[in-house]
């Protein structure tokens, strides 16, 4: 076998660029980004349109959950700037228009452990007796 098929991965190119994406925009807002709004972004996540024309970027914060309307307008505020910066780093066709959503999955995620722990919190009194309900 040639060594440029064994070494080239199988990924999807759109995967590829999502994840590129992923880290130009996260170094971005770390080293580039100066207003204060958008101090402690993450970026968790990447969905990239099949043109590769759109990228839906999921953020979260690791300041408290009041913070959201302060960081959307924020990274509103820089999406054009972002946008060039990436184009200049990341060689494609078209620079994805972005798209910066709010990443709630840190949130449903705290609320099933909440969940679980006042499932495993319960006494056998407050559990439903399921013996009654088999008999005839």
């Amino acid at each position: 076998m040639d060594a440029r098929t064994m070494a080239k991965p199988h990924y999807k190119r759109s995967v590829r660029v999502a994840d590129l994406i992923r880290v130009e925009v996260a170094d971005i807002l770390a080293r580039k980004v100066k207003d204060p709004r958008v101090e402690f972004v993450t970026v968790t996540d990447i969905e990239l349109s099949a043109d590769l024309r759109m990228a839906r970027i999921y953020v979260t914060s690791l300041k408290d959950q009041q913070v959201e309307p302060q960081v959307h307008a924020g990274l509103k505020r820089a999406s054009r700037y972002i946008r060039a910066e990436l184009g200049r780093r990341v060689a494609l066709r078209y620079t994805p228009e972005l798209i910066f959503c709010w990443d709630h999955s840190r949130q449903r995620v705290n609320r099933l452990e909440r969940l679980f722990d006042q499932l495993e919190h319960r006494t056998p009194c407050d559990r439903p007796d399921r013996s009654l309900e088999n008999r005839d």
